[in-house]
């Protein structure tokens, strides 16, 4: 029988002890150094491009001192409870994500990322406030220049009530795809909830009613629309129409108005939507299945087979003119 296995096992076991527990002795010195050490300084990075938008790295050092982190430079490290600064900062409703550590040099580093707006909501009480992509509510702050959807008659005064997720998620969606669309974050001038929790838009040129119905399919509607924009309404005038509906499925119907319309009226609406147009650098060009839509009319005409018209080509004649020889 070999008597040096079992040995050698022993040995092998005590060793591995050994450096096991010379290495937590290290890691917990290493540790009661660090907690010893004194803290050199602050640095506050806001966003990460360093530029803060409602935030201020003064704003966000107040905030610190509120929470116990006032004049830190030269303090054990161990008796800053970053954990704690950091969960209060994390309640701010302009704080999307708070980030406190001290770095090799014992400087306290915080990193901050701000929610940013992706609409106004306005109440029918009248009072306001904005909503970030995530569908958060957000405070007003001092006034500073937010080119932003606008959503008018939420039913409540606050977002997030249970009654409204569907209309909250809806609104969401809008805000987001208007904020980021080049074209119809010119194009829309305001949106109006209904009653029925529908959409009602109001252009920012004409003075036509889109009814739009619910939030769902948003971007099927928005291709049919910029297809009534683009073949219809800058052939026939931007006021010839009184409202637009793109409610239902494949179809755009126009509702003609009742009086007269100014020609010169309506051919510089032609040239502002046109000209919105070709600023929008990101316009992807129609798919077929969009090119068959047929747009309708009411208002006692009902036309199902006009013609897909293409842009009128614009010069000093006017829209859709042929330049004189």
């Amino acid at each position: 029988m070999n008597i040096m296995a079992p040995i050698k096992k022993i040995f092998s076991i005590v060793l591995w002890c050994a450096t096991g527990g010379a290495a937590l002795a290290l890691l917990i010195a290493a540790i009661n150094k660090k907690n010893d050490s004194l803290c050199k300084g602050l640095e506050v990075q806001i966003n990460a491009d360093g530029k803060g938008f409602f935030l201020n790295k003064k704003e966000v050092v107040r905030l610190l001192e509120k929470e116990g982190l006032k004049d830190i430079t030269g303090k054990k490290l161990q008796r800053l409870n970053l954990h704690k600064v950091e969960d209060a900062l994390a309640k701010q409703p302009w704080i999307k994500d708070v980030q406190l550590y001290f770095d090799n040099n014992q400087i306290l580093k915080v990193k901050i990322t701000e929610r940013q707006p992706a609409a106004r909501i306005f109440m029918v009480s009248g009072s306001s406030c904005y909503m970030d992509s995530s569908g958060k509510q957000l405070p007003l702050t001092d006034p500073v220049p937010l080119k932003l959807p606008v959503f008018t008659g939420y039913p409540a005064e606050k977002m997030g009530l249970r009654r409204d997720s569907a209309l909250d998620q809806q609104i969401k969606q809008l805000s987001v795809f208007l904020h980021q669309d080049p074209f119809w974050s010119n194009a829309i001038e305001q949106v109006n909830i209904t009653p029925s929790k529908t959409f009602e838009m109001i252009p920012l040129i004409g003075s036509q009613v889109i009814s739009f119905g619910d939030g769902n399919q948003y971007e099927d509607k928005f291709r049919r629309l910029l297809v009534f924009y683009k073949r219809v309404m800058t052939k026939t005038g931007f006021e010839k129409y009184a409202g637009i509906n793109v409610e239902y499925a494949g179809q755009v119907i126009g509702t003609r108005r009742g009086g007269p319309v100014s020609r010169t009226d309506s051919l510089q609406a032609i040239r502002n939507v046109m000209q919105i147009i070709r600023m929008d650098r990101k316009m992807e060009a129609d798919t077929g299945k969009i090119r068959e839509v047929k747009p309708l009319e009411s208002n006692q005409m009902t036309e199902q087979n006009l013609k897909s018209y293409d842009f009128p080509e614009e010069n000093e004649n006017g829209p859709g003119k042929k330049e004189k020889h």
